[in-house]
């Protein structure tokens, strides 16, 4: 019983570290994705393991109790896809709903195969993956886990100095907070038909920052014309 308990926590501690790394890059892959992915599929390899000797006979040694259950593993996917969108801007959307959904059938499967301690354990478990193990990482991990996306679209009118303007909003953005530290990650220009400019950015800025402080800030630049910001 220890071992396998021995087994979640592990899954869950690499699952963190594959988390994090993906977090640091930007990535919809994020921490309470990995976890969840991780735990769930540890559980439900402990059940198809554990089932084949608990469930076994000397006269059945070949059977496999667990080959129903792995077509709802297979089934619930599709449910699990049906939530994940992706919205505008390449935002990627429902990825931890969508694990969490496929982590409920491997509890399900657990419960039924008759291992209760092993799926209450992983309850537990996610529950700390979603909602104390981010917060804590981010608390005392880099500064970058600390940063949320920000899309903003401008228009502008024609002018020959978008280099500096850019360097304007880095700047303007940059002394909101002391300390901050905003990063221009995406830039797109387009041309419109009546000869203005449309620049959309996604801009990597702190958790902390109000998304109506870059509205202003960027709106006061010369040549913006208009501004649409929006929290990814």
């Amino acid at each position: 019983m220890t071992e396998l308990l021995m087994k979640l926590s592990i899954a869950l501690f690499f699952g963190l570290l594959i988390g994090i790394d993906r977090q640091l890059k930007h990535k919809p892959l994020g921490l309470k994705t990995s976890m969840v992915i991780c735990v769930a599929s540890c559980l439900v390899t402990i059940v198809s393991v554990e089932s084949f000797h608990r469930f076994a006979t000397p006269m059945f040694n070949n059977m496999d109790p667990m080959r129903l259950a792995a077509q709802i593993v297979s089934g619930v996917g599709f449910l699990g896809a049906g939530v994940i969108l992706r919205k505008r801007n390449d935002v990627i959307s429902g990825l931890t709903t969508a694990a969490m959904i496929w982590a409920a059938s491997g509890l399900g499967i657990a419960v039924g195969a008759g291992f209760y301690i092993e799926a209450g354990y992983m309850v537990v478990l996610l529950m700390l993956a979603i909602n104390v193990f981010p917060q804590l990482v981010k608390k005392v991990g880099p500064s970058s886990l600390r940063q949320r996306d920000v899309a903003v679209k401008m228009v502008m009118e024609p002018n020959m100095r978008m280099t500096e303007l850019i360097q304007s909003i880095e700047r303007k953005t940059s002394m909101a907070k002391k300390g901050s530290d905003i990063r221009i990650r995406h830039l797109k220009l387009k041309d419109l038909e009546n000869g203005n400019q449309q620049v959309e950015l996604i801009l990597s800025a702190p958790e902390k920052q109000y998304t109506t402080e870059i509205y202003y800030l960027i709106k006061k630049i010369d040549h913006v014309l208009t501004v649409d910001v929006e929290h990814l």
